[in-house]
């Protein structure tokens, strides 16, 4: 038996016959363009719903428009990404614009491939989760399509910037934690040696706020980092080598929710509890924090808003490719739940 022949592909022109009205019209609908009235919009989105037809992307690109976003996020496993894209596919919600994802891996190469990927199908725009890729490359790649960095404290004249105050989000942490009567906080950082990205990368600034806040607390004598990775796996390493620590910290501040559920699970290994041996804060809020049998405290840098913000000045650049560079800082708040308590 021979396999059925593959169905037509659905075209304009079936949509103008089927709508009774000129292709010239149900173009300007499908670009939501002047000139197509409201009666002329309603025959032509009945017609698109009856016949199932969808534009060709690759025609689009030929036309210099593909309605398609990529966004590029360095490691698919955190929690806290998705909050990011959910506020990216919230604006995007009433428009023609699909978004596609790519993992960038934490690496430089992979981030390339990701990026490259992007540009050679003819993706209308990209937003770059904390790239780790240099600056020149993100310049690069923003002087070919309009793009969006999230997560970079350093800025451009070729790319917009949506971040959160890492520094003012460690202080709160800290500040909580020396509130509650604990003096020795240890903290949980992301390992980092490249100069350009100890000076832009979230993980560089929240260390660096945590240090400013011992210092301003009195407690810089009680300063401790452990260089891991913003892993679960990097989490549950780096407080292994705290607990065995011969003064333990009474509390760990950990740089981002996902560090910390490594660090309960070695807590628990451990044989303490948290957080009557030991309080634990995260960073990001992440859904899984505000879970009952967790109840992790965090510091919410409002990933939705980033997400949303992001998207909103990537449009405004495909828009408009030549306006001057916009930067976006989020202010973080504190989320206190049960794994903090009086030292």
């Amino acid at each position: 038996m021979e396999p059925p022949a593959p169905r037509r592909r659905v075209t304009i022109v079936d949509v103008a016959r089927h709508a009774q009205v000129s292709t010239t019209a149900v173009s300007k609908v499908l670009r939501n363009a002047y000139g197509a009235s409201p009666e002329m919009r309603a025959k032509v989105r009945r017609a698109i719903d009856e016949l199932g037809y969808r534009p060709h992307a690759g025609a689009r690109g030929l036309r210099g428009q593909t309605y398609t976003i990529g966004v590029m996020l360095p490691d698919i496993r955190n929690p806290f990404f998705p909050e990011i894209l959910d506020g990216i596919t919230g604006v995007l919600e009433d428009t023609e614009y699909q978004v596609l994802l790519g993992p960038g891996c934490n690496g430089e190469q992979a981030e390339a491939q990701v990026t490259e990927a992007m540009i050679d199908r003819g993706m209308d725009g990209i937003v770059l989760v904390a790239p780790v890729s240099s600056r020149a490359r993100l310049e690069q790649v923003a002087s070919t399509v309009p793009t969006v960095v999230i997560g970079r404290h350093g800025t451009s004249p070729l790319y917009d910037t949506v971040v959160d105050d890492d520094v003012e989000g460690a202080s709160l942490v800290v500040g909580h934690l020396a509130g509650l009567g604990h003096r020795r906080i240890a903290h949980i950082e992301h390992h980092e040696t490249d100069p350009a990205r100890l000076a832009e990368m979230p993980n560089a600034r929240r260390a660096d706020g945590y240090r400013q806040a011992m210092r301003a607390h009195g407690l810089e004598e009680w300063t401790d980092v452990v260089s891991t990775s913003y892993t679960q796996e990097g989490g549950y390493e780096g407080a292994k080598r705290l607990l065995t620590r011969r003064h333990r910290p009474t509390a760990v501040f950990a740089g981002a929710d996902i560090v910390a559920m490594g660090v309960l699970e070695a807590v628990a290994e451990a044989g303490l509890a948290v957080p009557g041996d030991i309080s634990v804060a995260g960073y990001d809020n992440t859904t899984f924090a505000a879970l009952g049998p967790i109840s992790l405290t965090s510091v919410d840098q409002a990933g939705h808003e980033m997400g949303r913000s992001a998207v909103r000045l990537l449009l405004g650049r495909i828009a408009d490719r030549h306006r001057p560079s916009d930067r976006v800082v989020l202010s973080p708040t504190l989320v206190p739940r049960r794994t903090t308590a009086p030292a």
